[in-house]
């Protein structure tokens, strides 16, 4: 398949956490990239001749590392990623250039071609990440229906994710194997939100638990 044909992204959760990530780019497009990084434990250089103040208050925090230059071949050696996201077709270009030579993942802000991965709208609740993508199609549209997601799912689903992550931990623990259809049957999602969100913790837990058994007892 060539480039520019129609392809689909392969969804994927990537660990930056401690990972040097290069963003190239001192304005209001490269400072969300940086935050974003930054938020999953990237260590983040940004290269730019100048910064907007927001990038350089992380700079005086010590948050991001800047380097006050243009944008050279081989200032991406040694990157997880990068991000290209300066107001210069031509500079974003040599990014990607560079970025492929290096064999680095790219992101090149407002040009999917160019980019190997494009960056969803996302939300968190708790360890819970939902992420909405149109394929870099309308970017508007994913924020869209992020915010209306964002809306419907409350921190109770933070919680659920927490003591499912509880129990499955303490069967593990016990040497109990639970497979993943038994698991969708025990998972009551309506009785158990209703639970949490009515402050009924252990109920839920209790609830959960004794669907569990309900259902490996029911397996012929």
């Amino acid at each position: 398949m060539k480039r520019n044909q129609l392809f689909s992204h392969y969804p994927i959760f990537l660990n930056v956490w401690g990972k040097k990530c290069v963003v190239v780019g001192g304005g209001a497009v490269a400072l969300r990239k940086t935050e974003a990084l930054l938020k999953h434990g990237a260590q983040v250089e940004v290269i730019s001749p100048v910064l907007c103040s927001k990038l350089n208050q992380l700079v005086e925090k010590k948050a991001i590392c800047w380097r006050q230059k243009d944008y050279h071949a081989g200032d991406l050696e040694g990157a997880l990623l990068a991000v290209a996201a300066t107001d210069d077709i031509e500079t974003n270009e040599r990014v990607a250039k560079g970025a492929r030579q290096e064999k680095i993942l790219v992101n090149v802000a407002d040009n999917l071609q160019s980019s190997d991965f494009i960056i969803p709208s996302y939300f968190n609740r708790g360890d819970i990440t939902i992420a909405v993508s149109t394929s870099g199609k309308s970017p508007a549209l994913a924020r869209k229906l992020r915010s209306q997601l964002e809306e419907e799912l409350g921190d109770e689903y933070a919680l659920l994710a927490s003591m499912v992550g509880e129990v499955r931990s303490t069967l593990n623990q016990s040497g109990v194997s639970v497979d993943g259809n038994t698991w969708q049957k025990a998972l009551d999602m309506d009785s158990l939100l209703d639970l949490l969100r009515a402050g009924r913790d252990q109920e839920a837990r209790d609830v959960l638990v004794n669907n569990l058994k309900v259902q490996e007892q029911s397996k012929p």
